[in-house]
């Protein structure tokens, strides 16, 4: 006898595949015309539909035993959706760049993670009464690094294809992969002080020195050496078994697209085990993979579209997840902790303008490779935001501070204090920054800003129903002419090839390899009498040195 089964799997699975078919008929104009990305649709989406408004999805009928928490649930989802995409990220970097770019690298690790994380305990501080200075190292921490998949976004995005320089996009996809693994040093410090200072019987002094030897051993060395480590071996080892799997021709292209995200559930549940840093672990491998450049280039020739839409999936779940499971009751709580609605409005602009921006305004002149003006370094410091990695955090320190025995007042307060104060900078961020984007071109548009029109690079047309790709123009019936790719063109040289502007020749003291030259003609339209502009040559004309 047919019944009707409406249970939380079939109304989880009915949503996600509605909205992921909806935002895909829409996508040219949501992604490349409004630049809004999939993070903030699919938040507004988890809002709408979730406990506070629909209340279609509700997190905690997922929750079937008192064994299995929340938080347990969130974390899990939190670190598939983040390891799998670092690994990605790592792959797509180009050959050896954490060997040619380490100084600037460790610039981003330690001046400008320990300023950030200093200023936004400051921040914290000065907004969120009855917490103590450990209790809001503990928060900051949560948010000190910058989230790998919005910034990810934001380097590769169709936006950046337009105006933003390779090297600063490289370094800002480098730096949250990299950073959202390293926080563990500071949130592993501010958790270790606040437990030794806990322990009865301790004077101040004894338990600091205590924490910092605990810290030394236990995060340095074993969370953060340890996944460093294993990352490169094990991204190490799957590339010399694809290379020679590639040389027998025994792999073929489903294998080898899916291997980076088999590699990241792979690295994501070993480390889980051994209980290192499992996010550190996934960039590193993603690296390591692709140390010698061969892994991306042959993901090139294969016209890799599988990680790009395994990205996408994921974004859609996870965030459609935290719009289900932000904590709109916790963003009152006068009586408690303090923590209301002005003062965390007040915490997310000063967190918005402090935790970042000067930072990197002290630092930029120590990367001058990458970043190569203030006007840089504010972009890179203001698009730093917060999202899923502080989320991740933040379940860790719950579980890890839930399983302490005898917590104090103070540990009660943090406790209840992280939860709305960690989820409502990711939410601010993620509408924030989600905003920027679109506002940044209409100003660009009215400033008149050129798109960045440097290195060349045929596109494959897939379809003649393929809209054509941001910053890049139809070349013949079968190929785009594309500029400023994340990706680099293969040119085989050193030098990076440049492309001059249309109608701009100047004379370059060095060779070029390519430059495009564009002629563009009116002519009438239909019966409306309208005139439309259309390319009437793109001549690519290639130099040798």
């Amino acid at each position: 006898m047919p019944k009707l089964d409406v249970s939380e799997l079939n109304v989880v699975a009915s949503v996600l595949g509605a909205f992921t078919m909806i935002f895909g008929l829409i996508a040219v104009n949501v992604k490349s015309r409004w630049y809004l990305g999939e993070a903030l649709p699919a938040v507004v989406i988890g809002i709408v539909l979730g406990p506070i408004a629909a209340k279609v999805l509700d997190s905690q009928q997922w929750v079937i035993t008192t064994i299995i928490r929340q938080d347990d649930i969130t974390l899990g989802v939190m670190r598939i959706m983040i390891g799998i995409q670092l690994v990605i990220a790592g792959y797509q970097l180009p050959a050896r760049y954490l060997q040619f770019r380490y100084r600037e690298m460790l610039v981003c690790l330690l001046p400008v993670m320990t300023l950030m994380w200093l200023s936004t305990s400051a921040c914290v501080l000065a907004t969120i009464p009855h917490l103590g200075l450990y209790s809001t190292l503990i928060i900051s921490a949560c948010v000190t690094s910058t989230d790998p998949i919005l910034s990810q976004a934001i380097a590769k995005g169709p936006f950046a294809d337009k105006f933003v320089a390779r090297p600063l996009r490289e370094i800002i996809s480098a730096e949250a992969g990299a950073n959202d693994g390293f926080a563990s040093p500071f949130l592993g410090l501010a958790i270790d002080l606040l437990l030794q200072s806990l322990s009865l019987g301790s004077s101040q002094e004894r338990s600091i020195m205590k924490a910092l030897g605990v810290w030394v051993v236990e995060t340095l060395l074993y969370t953060v050496l340890l996944a460093i480590v294993y990352g490169a071996v094990a991204g190490f080892c799957a590339r010399k078994a694809v290379e020679l799997s590639l040389s027998r021709k025994w792999i073929d292209s489903e294998g080898y697209l899916l291997f980076p995200c088999a590699l990241g559930l792979f690295v994501l549940g070993t480390c889980g085990a051994i209980g290192t840093s499992d996010l550190l672990a996934c960039f590193v491998a993603g690296c390591a993979l692709n140390w010698d450049g061969r892994f991306l280039a042959e993901t090139k020739r294969r016209h890799d579209e599988v990680n790009s839409c395994i990205d996408v999936l994921l974004n859609f779940a996870g965030f459609m997840y935290i719009g289900v499971t932000v904590p709109w009751q916790s963003f009152d709580q006068a009586a408690t902790t303090g923590v209301t609605w002005p003062r965390l409005l007040a915490l997310g602009v000063l967190v918005l303008v402090f935790r970042r921006i000067p930072a990197l305004l002290m630092c930029y002149r120590m990367m001058p490779n990458v970043v190569r003006s203030w006007k840089e370094a504010v972009f890179m410091g203001y698009f730093g935001p917060i999202g899923v990695g502080a989320i991740y955090y933040l379940e860790h320190t719950t579980i890890l501070l839930l399983g302490v025995t005898n917590l104090s007042s103070s540990g009660e307060a943090l406790l209840n204090a992280m939860g709305p104060v960690v989820y409502f900078l990711a939410l601010f961020s993620i509408v924030v920054h989600g905003l920027s984007i679109p506002i940044l071109n209409c100003i660009y548009y009215f400033c008149d800003v050129r798109p960045v029109t440097d290195d060349a690079e045929p596109l494959r047309r897939r379809s003649v129903h393929v809209a054509t790709p941001n910053n890049a123009v139809p070349g013949d019936e079968d190929t785009f002419i594309a500029f400023n790719r994340f990706t680099r063109p293969n040119y085989g040289s050193e030098t990076l090839p440049t492309v001059e502007r249309p109608r701009r020749v100047q004379e370059s003291p060095r060779p070029q390899f390519a430059s495009v030259v564009f002629e563009a003609s009116e002519e009438k339209g239909d019966e409306k009498s309208s005139t439309r502009k259309k390319s009437k040559a793109c001549v690519i004309t290639c130099n040798e040195v």
